[in-house]
């Protein structure tokens, strides 16, 4: 897939008191964008429940550029960052647009994927990777290669 890009609503319940979008709202557009993208293309909780395995995160951060407000038009993407080749761990980034074409707000995050039985790190099945496949690849994309000792 080329590009993925979802419109946001703004609503009232994201403006906190200096009348902008409140930091946490950026990360719940995150949450949002990748769960919408990977529903869209077939990995949907159905799925999860299924093979009995979950998306988590190791580490989330965002970089504020631009004040969003109430009336701005807001639209978030994604892009693959890295990831080992059987897409067991991987980084996502989000661009958070703000009228179409200024950057708001670039958000990275660092994840794997959890088997929800054993509630131990666990390869994803065919179905995700291909899916981690399709997603749009960063301009700098890279593959991770695997540590051997540790815990990576």
């Amino acid at each position: 897939m080329k590009d993925f890009r979802l419109p946001i609503q703004l609503r009232w319940a994201d403006i906190d008191a200096n009348m902008h979008v409140r930091h946490s709202v950026y990360y719940d557009w995150g949450a949002l964008c990748r769960i919408s993208f990977m529903q869209k293309m077939g990995l949907s909780e159905t799925v999860y429940q299924q093979y009995k395995i979950g998306p988590i995160l190791f580490r989330e951060e965002c970089k504020f550029r631009r004040e969003i407000r109430m009336g701005d038009t807001i639209a978030i993407d994604l892009q693959l960052v890295q990831t080992r080749r059987d897409f067991s761990r991987w980084t996502i980034q989000h661009i958070i647009w703000k009228d179409e074409d200024t950057p708001a707000a670039t958000l990275l995050v660092e994840g794997a994927f959890l088997d929800t039985q054993l509630r131990k790190l666990t390869l994803p099945p065919a179905i995700a990777q291909e899916v981690f496949d399709q997603m749009p690849r960063a301009e700098a994309f890279q593959w991770i290669e695997k540590v051997t000792g540790g815990n990576s």
